[in-house]
C-alpha cells in the first residue's frame, strides 16, 4: 500500500517537472494538436468577438503580444508609444529610494520638448505636462498615469486600425479559433488525487499540448443531482471565469465526462496554510513577517473579489493555497456569491468558528462576513490556534458560535501591537465598527492603510514582486498519502437524463480565455507557433490568395476525432 502512494508521487513529481525528454511534457503530437487553421476558416470569428484596442490589446495576453510585434516590426513610430507604457508601468513598481531619480528620467526621455522622442510630447495635452511637471519631486506611483491614458487613447485609433489590417491581427483570429476549439478528457493526462472536494475528488493533470500542470476538479454528475447542487456549481463556475487575480486561483477550463463536470484550476503545489500553520515542525503559527506576507496577498484577493462585488464567505487556513514558490491563492468558490450594486444578501453559510455574528443570526450583509473570518485568519496564523475554538477540542457547534457573538478573543505574547489591534478591528462583532466594513466593495483600501501593513509595498507584492518568506521544496508533496484521501461512496437512487443536459451544457464551456493564452506563452508554445513568411511576409496558412489543402480535415484531426466523442466521453 505505501508503494502506491510512492508510485503515485513519483510519476506526480516527474509531470511537474516537465518529464525526461526536451518537449517538457508536451505530447510528441504537439503541434499538430495547436496547429492553425487557414485564415479563411478564421474570418467570421471577427464578427462574433470583441475587438476594441481595450479588450484586444489591454486584456488578451496574446493580443497585446501581437500588437506589439506589429509596432515594431511594421511601424517603429508607434512601438515608441509602447514603450513609453513599459517605462511608467516599471516606475509604478519602483522602489520608494528609486522613484524620484526614475521620475526625472521618465520626465526627460519622453516629455520634454527638446526630448529625441517629442512625438509623445505632440500627441498629450499640454495640461497634464504641467501637472507631472509640478508634482516631480513629490514622484508619486500616480504621475504617469494621466499621461499612459492618454497614450493609449492614441494607440486605440489609427495605430490600432492599421493593426486589424494586418497579418498580426489575422493571426490574433488563429489563435483565438484554436483557444476555442472543443475540450474533452482527452485533453489532459491525470495524475494523482491531491485531495477531496464537496462533489468529489480533486486531481493534478496535465494538458497534453503544452504540458502546463493544473489541478482538475472533478464534480460527479449524480452527487451534485442529489444535493440538488446544480445552482451552486454553475455560480462557482462563473464567478471562477470572470476572476483575473494573481491571489485567486484561476479556471483555465471547464468541460464534462460521461460522470463527472470538471474545472481545470491553477495548481497549487505547496499545500495549504493549514498544513503549514500545523505540520511544518515547532511550535504552530508563523512568526510576523510570514503573517503579514501572506496576510497581505490574501488582503489582496478579497480585495478583487469585492471590486467584482463577490462576497467570499468561506475565508479560512484550508482554503489559502500556496504555490511552488511560496505566493498563496484563495481557493474553493463554492460559497460566494455576487452582490448585485446596493443590494444585500443573506445566508447562513461558512465554516464554524470563521463565521461572522451577523451570519450566524441570518441577518443581511454585504462583505462584512470576509472581514471577520480575515480577522480569524490572521489570528490563526500568529497564535496557531483559531479564536474562537481550540485545535481538536470537542465542543458543539451552538457553543462555537456563542462564543463568536458573545466572547472576547484573547491575545498571546505572540502579538506584536500591530497585530493584535488589526486582529481587534477585524473582529468587531458589530458590523458598523469592523474594519473594511464602512466603505462597500472598496474596504480593502481601509484595511491596507493598517499600521500592520506598514512594511508592506502594495504595488510591488501586486506585481508579483515580493520575495516570499516561505518557499516550498519543490520535492515534496504536500497533500495526504492518496490512501488516507477518503474515498467517495457511490450514489445510488439517482439517474441523469435529457432534463440535466441543459445544466451541463452551460457549464461545459472550454477554454478560458486569459489562462489559455498564458498557458500558451508560459509553454514557449506562441514563441514556437507564431511564425511568420520569410522577410516578414504572411506564412502560407494567413494568405488569402492561397486557398487551404483540399484535405482540410488535416486541421485538428485529434481535436476532429473528439468532436465526434463527445457525447460519450
Amino acid at each position: 500500500m505505501e508503494l502506491e502512494n510512492i508510485v503515485a508521487n513519483t510519476v506526480y513529481l516527474k509531470a511537474r517537472e516537465g518529464g525526461t525528454d526536451s518537449n517538457k511534457g508536451k505530447s510528441k503530437k504537439w503541434r499538430r494538436l495547436l496547429q492553425f487553421p487557414h485564415i479563411s476558416q478564421c474570418l467570421d470569428l471577427k464578427s462574433k468577438i470583441d475587438v476594441r484596442y481595450s479588450y484586444v490589446v489591454d486584456q488578451q495576453p496574446i493580443g497585446r503580444l501581437l500588437f506589439r510585434q506589429f509596432c515594431e516590426t511594421v511601424k517603429p513610430v508607434y512601438h515608441k508609444y509602447n514603450i513609453f507604457l513599459d517605462e511608467v508601468e516599471r516606475y509604478q513598481v519602483e522602489v520608494d529610494e528609486k522613484r524620484h531619480e526614475v521620475a526625472h528620467i521618465i520626465f526627460n526621455k519622453y516629455l520634454q520638448k527638446t526630448s529625441s522622442v517629442c512625438h509623445i510630447v505632440g500627441i498629450l495635452n499640454e495640461s497634464l505636462i504641467v501637472t507631472c511637471k509640478e508634482n516631480l519631486d513629490t514622484a508619486g506611483k500616480e504621475l504617469f498615469l494621466g499621461c499612459a491614458a492618454e497614450v493609449k487613447l492614441f494607440l486605440a485609433n489609427e495605430p490600432f486600425k492599421e493593426f486589424e489590417a494586418s497579418m498580426y491581427f489575422h493571426r490574433y483570429l488563429q489563435w483565438k479559433y484554436l483557444e476555442s476549439q472543443p475540450v474533452t478528457y482527452k485533453t489532459f493526462r491525470m495524475y494523482r488525487v491531491l485531495g477531496k472536494g464537496g462533489f468529489g475528488e480533486v486531481c493534478a493533470c496535465q494538458v497534453r499540448a503544452t504540458g502546463k500542470m493544473y489541478a482538475c476538479k472533478k464534480l460527479e454528475k449524480k452527487r451534485i443531482k442529489k444535493r440538488k447542487g446544480e445552482a451552486m456549481v454553475l455560480i462557482e463556475k462563473q464567478i471562477l471565469q470572470k476572476i483575473n487575480s494573481r491571489f485567486v486561483v484561476s479556471l483555465a477550463y471547464a468541460y464534462e465526462t460521461k460522470d463527472s463536470l470538471c474545472l481545470v484550476l491553477t495548481i497549487m503545489n505547496g499545500g495549504d496554510l493549514k498544513f503549514h500553520i500545523y505540520n511544518m515542525g515547532g511550535d504552530p503559527g508563523f512568526d510576523h513577517e510570514r503573517a503579514v506576507f501572506h496576510a497581505a496577498e490574501v488582503l489582496c484577493g478579497l480585495g478583487h473579489l469585492h471590486t467584482q462585488g463577490i462576497v467570499y464567505r468561506d475565508c479560512k487556513p484550508e482554503n489559502i493555497l500556496l504555490d511552488d514558490h511560496g505566493h498563496v491563492r484563495i481557493s474553493d468558490l463554492g460559497l460566494a456569491v455576487q452582490i448585485p450594486e446596493g443590494e444585500m444578501v443573506r445566508g447562513r453559510v461558512g465554516t464554524v468558528g470563521y463565521m461572522a455574528p451577523e451570519v450566524i443570526d441570518n441577518e443581511k450583509y454585504t462583505f462584512s462576513p470576509d472581514w471577520f473570518s480575515f480577522g480569524c485568519l490572521i489570528y490563526e496564523m500568529i497564535e496557531g490556534q483559531a479564536p474562537f475554538r481550540a485545535r481538536k477540542e470537542k465542543v458543539k457547534r451552538e457553543e462555537v458560535d456563542r462564543r463568536v457573538k458573545e466572547q472576547q478573543e484573547t491575545y498571546s505574547h505572540k502579538f506584536s501591537e500591530e497585530a493584535k489591534l488589526i486582529c481587534q478591528q477585524l473582529l468587531k462583532k458589530g458590523v458598523r465598527e469592523r474594519l473594511g466594513c464602512t466603505r462597500g466593495r472598496h474596504g480593502v483600501a481601509e484595511v491596507k492603510t493598517h499600521s500592520f501593513y506598514k512594511s508592506v509595498n502594495w504595488k510591488r507584492l501586486e506585481a508579483g514582486m515580493c520575495e516570499p518568506p516561505f518557499v516550498p521544496d519543490p520535492h515534496a508533496v504536500y497533500a495526504k498519502d492518496v490512501l488516507d484521501i477518503e474515498q467517495f461512496s457511490t450514489v445510488k437512487g439517482v439517474n441523469l437524463d435529457a432534463t440535466d443536459d441543459s445544466f451541463y451544457s452551460k457549464f461545459n464551456t472550454g477554454s478560458v480565455s486569459i489562462p489559455w493564452q498564458q498557458e500558451m506563452i508560459e509553454t514557449k508554445c506562441f514563441e514556437e507557433l507564431n511564425v511568420f513568411g520569410p522577410y516578414n511576409t504572411p506564412s502560407n496558412d494567413l494568405r488569402l490568395d492561397m486557398p487551404p489543402p483540399e484535405d482540410s480535415k488535416s486541421c485538428f484531426p485529434f481535436r476532429r476525432r473528439v468532436c465526434c466523442s463527445v457525447g460519450g466521453s
